[in-house]
């Protein structure tokens, strides 16, 4: 025994618990992001404009109310979540699924930073077909018990052709 007390021994329990339980709580954010703006296309198109509308909003709302959402030199960037929405409700491709893999997240009381790498199939409204790879780093904030995406950030690593693609139907 090292001599702490119980009391110090459960607040740090508590502590790496609760870094824990973000963590989880972080790639299933990242997870409900990645589903949203995937749901914006069906069958090779955008969705109905109020359906497209509802899930920008939806999406906006995994940010905090002053967020940033910055797609890069291609996308652009988007502050506070009527930007947000705004710019996610004006799609520039007509199919995509966002691939998150190898998170890097590291909790620090209410706040968190993350790094996703991002494995992207993706259809033009031209229809070519392009795999994109990138990262994302993110910074979270957890306000009244409930993280969100403070800022998120785009860098592409590459955009190359799929050759013949996918069929548009599968979306």
């Amino acid at each position: 025994m090292t001599g702490d007390g119980l009391e110090a021994r459960l607040e740090r329990l508590e502590a790496r618990l609760d870094a824990a339980e973000s963590v989880l709580a972080l790639h299933d954010l990242k997870g409900r992001y990645g589903e949203v703006v995937d749901a914006r296309f069906a069958r090779g198109a955008p969705v109905g404009r109020a359906e497209l509308d509802d899930l920008a909003r939806r999406a906006s709302e995994l940010f905090t109310e002053d967020g940033v959402w910055d797609g890069g030199r291609g996308l652009g960037v988007a502050r506070g979540r009527a930007e947000i929405a705004a710019r996610l409700a004006a799609p520039t491709l007509v199919f995509s699924r966002h691939l998150f893999v190898k998170p890097r997240i590291d909790v620090d009381g209410d706040r968190a930073t993350g790094r996703w790498e991002l494995l992207s199939p993706c259809t033009r409204g031209d229809g070519t077909s392009l795999w994109v790879s990138g990262v994302e780093d993110d910074v979270y904030e957890r306000i009244d018990g409930e993280w969100l995406h403070a800022s998120m950030t785009f860098t592409t690593f590459f955009a190359s052709p799929a050759g013949r693609g996918w069929p548009t139907i599968l979306a």
